[in-house]
């Protein structure tokens, strides 16, 4: 049997059909390939470095095509601002240089991301006939955008040294795991870990495959199939569901997000840990909170502290009274929701939470002293859970006009007598929702309970458990691919 070899070189070439992500195919085989080649080198220092930034390129290049020169320009502007900034000697030359840094990254981010969304506004405002652009929105720019950012304003504030090597700050800015979706890591904690010696143990080891493993199931076995099966269905045209379909694709939805999102967090983070580097956990099981401040500590953890950090506090955070606190908060959602993208569903989406996050701190400050009642938590968890619901109805929506179609199938089209007939359609759906919210709402000391009984297994033995799972997950991987959410963002 012949091999076409023009085909299987061709499977090492960008497509833009088909990038590159963990859980295509390909994924699997680079994996393979850079962690023999990892384990060949990792105790060499420099030669180390080169390989992850060729390989984590590589992994670019096949995610995104020419965009991968993006973040080579990208790591050699703030490299160089950075270090200017730091060499500077007067507070003025500082303060424009950080001003051209983010300028640069924001005007290449907001050309990208915005240009159309203002083309529209202006064409709406001004009676005008400006064509849209046909732009493709660069895979993972939003994320290393953040992280340029904060490198360069933590060098203007003087809490972290820039590096003097260019491929250190390329490593950083280019490490393949977290590239495309995050987590947004800080240079303060990631770039200390670059030149250190790679030390494992059988801990390190075991947590990497269980986060690998979990994240996997998380966004192909849950989230895809939910998405797929009903999800894309309801969402593409509310109008034509009842009640009962748009409310339970709601429910569907906030779990797909949730497992899509945080499954690719983990696997980034369990990948990190097999090459010794330690990422701060995305998501901690965010709907089992019981206030919205408390889900945002928990949801996309990595975006809400640096939202805290480089917008909230800036703006005077809590330092300028009560008034200004909540308009603080309110400012900073609605930039978090336009960060998500150029609709306005996105910044009525940041402004919903702005104002539940501007209430709660009202609340608190009013009632510092309220007696807390144990068993009220799960009424507040509750509760909580269906207005982050409500808002999943604008941030999922295309439009305004979905979304409050779908909002008027739930209150006006609800017939519970139909459960027996939306039963039969969806039983499997049903027990997949299922299944994610159980896994969701298990105690979060489960997971570290069972990374440490798995850690002193016999390798042949966790070898053989982490292979049938990933059968099993090959297995129940739906047919069509599914683009992971955060991808467009």
């Amino acid at each position: 049997m012949s091999i076409d070899w023009n085909s299987f070189l061709n499977q090492f070439l960008y497509d833009k059909s088909d990038p590159l992500l963990f859980n295509s195919s390909f994924f699997l085989f680079f994996l393979l390939a850079f962690m023999a080649v990892y384990r060949l080198l990792y105790r060499t220092g420099t030669l180390r470095i080169v390989a992850v930034i060729l390989f984590s390129l590589y992994f670019f290049y096949k995610a995104s095509g020419i965009y991968v020169l993006l973040v080579l320009l990208a790591a050699v502007v703030d490299f160089n601002l950075s270090n200017l900034i730091y060499k500077s000697k007067t507070k003025s030359q500082k303060t424009a240089l950080l001003v051209f840094s983010i300028v640069i990254n924001l005007g290449l981010l907001s050309y990208f991301k915005y240009t159309n969304l203002l083309i529209d506004l202006f064409n709406s405002i001004a009676d005008g006939s400006v064509q849209p652009i046909d732009l493709y929105l660069p895979i993972g720019i939003s994320f290393y955008t953040f992280e340029n950012l904060s490198y360069t304003i933590d060098v203007y504030r003087g809490t972290f040294v820039p590096v003097r090597r260019f491929i250190d700050y390329l490593f950083f800015l280019s490490f393949f795991p977290k590239l495309m979706m995050g987590p947004i890591v800080r240079a303060a904690d990631f770039i200390p870990q670059i030149r250190k010696q790679v030390v494992l143990n059988a801990y390190d080891v075991t947590k990497g495959l269980f986060l690998i493993i979990t994240g996997l199931f998380k966004k192909v076995v849950i989230s895809d199939y939910l998405y797929l099966n009903l999800v894309q269905y309801v969402f593409d045209d509310p109008s034509r569901h009842t009640g009962l379909e748009c409310l339970f694709a709601v429910y569907a939805y906030a779990m797909v997000i949730y497992c899509d999102f945080s499954g690719y967090s983990d696997m980034a983070i369990g990948i990190a840990k097999w090459m010794g580097i330690d990422i701060n956990i995305n998501f901690l099981a965010p709907y089992q909170s019981a206030s919205i401040t408390e889900f945002w500590r928990r949801w996309h953890i990595s975006l809400s502290s640096w939202l805290r950090d480089y917008l909230y506090i800036p703006l005077g955070g809590n330092r300028k009274g009560h008034f200004r606190t909540y308009i603080n908060l309110l400012i900073t959602m609605l930039l978090g929701g336009l960060w998500h993208g150029a609709s306005l569903n996105f910044v009525a989406w940041g402004g919903m939470h702005g104002l539940a996050l501007a209430f709660h701190k009202l609340w608190m400050e009013s009632f510092p002293k309220q007696r807390v009642v144990h068993w009220l938590r799960p009424v507040k968890v509750f509760i909580v859970f269906h207005f982050v619901c409500f808002c999943w109805i604008f941030f999922k929506c295309a439009t305004f006009s979905d979304s409050f179609n779908m909002i008027h199938q739930i209150v006006f089209d609800f017939y519970p007598e139909g459960w027996a007939l939306f039963y039969a359609n969806y039983a499997s759906v049903l027990g997949v929702m299922l299944l994610g919210y159980i896994l969701h709402f298990i105690p979060l000391k489960t997971d570290e309970m069972i990374i440490q009984k798995t850690t002193s297994m016999h390798w042949i033995a966790k070898a053989s458990f982490a292979s049938a799972i990933i059968i099993i997950i090959i297995f129940l991987k739906q047919a069509a691919p599914v683009m992971p959410v955060y991808l467009q963002f």
